[in-house]
């Protein structure tokens, strides 16, 4: 213990700023490899960049050792002898800033796991009932199904390629996604949404479809996944694409509710 207080501080600050890197190496290495092999991952990013996480995770691991190893055979020199190392090195930031901003936002993602995006999300980026020109079409288009068939996202891109929503006046419907409730929308309406993913969960965008039902929505709970039963219809409602405008009626496609049926969150929430 004497001997450890005898040490001079440039030399602590030698041996604890190295190892600060290599715990936020090994940190954020075993992190990502965890959110892969635990599936969390489904909820952070595309799966097609899946393959990036898994290797960045494994980099980092192997980084995080390698410097564990350098500073366990640096330690007698910085700890006994009367060397001092010196490492020259230009940064934008202080020394030991950016692996501190590292380190903190690992603490941060170790104590606050992934979590499916909501209708809290959904309402602050804007609901839609068609998908934007500007991004990549989500999924294949699959033109020769039924239409009990078709997904809540094929109907949106059945929506967007013909956007007639008389056409599809009776068809049958059986698709599945969450609750989302406008107060400006009478008591028995609600949204049925799903969260479509393109890269990554800070660009995904909610899709939704409205939906009638006999008595009050009351029943059914906000963020609540349900797989709904019934057909098509169309309704005067006050929405322009899926946001509430004041003094306006137009005519949207709804789904005319004939059994619902509550469902666990699936393991995996997304379209893509």
């Amino acid at each position: 213990m004497r001997v450890l207080k005898n040490v001079p501080f440039y030399r602590w600050y030698a041996f604890i700023l190295p190892s600060l890197d290599a715990v936020t190496f090994l940190g954020w290495g075993i992190l990502l490899l965890g959110y892969w092999l635990s599936g969390e991952i489904r909820l952070l990013i595309h799966p097609n960049y899946v393959w990036l996480v898994i290797l960045t995770g494994f980099i980092l691991l192997f980084a995080g050792i390698a410097k564990s190893i350098e500073l366990y055979k640096e330690r007698n020199n910085i700890y006994f002898n009367n060397r001092k190392k010196v490492v020259q090195h230009i940064t934008l930031l202080p020394s030991g800033w950016s692996t501190g901003f590292l380190l903190i936002t690992l603490i941060l993602a170790t104590f606050i796991p992934p979590k499916v995006l909501d209708s809290d999300v959904a309402l602050q980026r804007g609901i839609r009932e068609t998908l934007p020109l500007t991004q990549t079409q989500p999924e294949p288009f699959r033109v020769n199904v039924q239409p009990e068939d078709r997904s809540l996202i094929d109907w949106v891109k059945t929506l967007n390629s013909y956007p007639e929503p008389e056409a599809y006046r009776g068809d049958a419907v059986d698709v599945k996604g969450f609750v989302i409730k406008m107060n400006e929308l009478d008591d028995n309406y609600f949204l049925l949404a799903k969260f479509i993913i393109t890269c990554c969960a800070l660009d995904a965008y909610p899709i939704a479809i409205p939906v009638k039902i006999d008595g009050n929505n009351e029943a059914y709970k906000e963020d609540s996944w349900l797989e709904i039963q019934g057909e098509m219809t169309t309704e005067m409602l006050p929405l322009e694409g899926m946001q509430y405008k004041e003094g306006t009626l137009n005519r949207q496609l709804v789904i005319k509710a004939e059994s619902i049926t509550e469902i666990p969150t699936p393991d995996n929430p997304y379209g893509y």
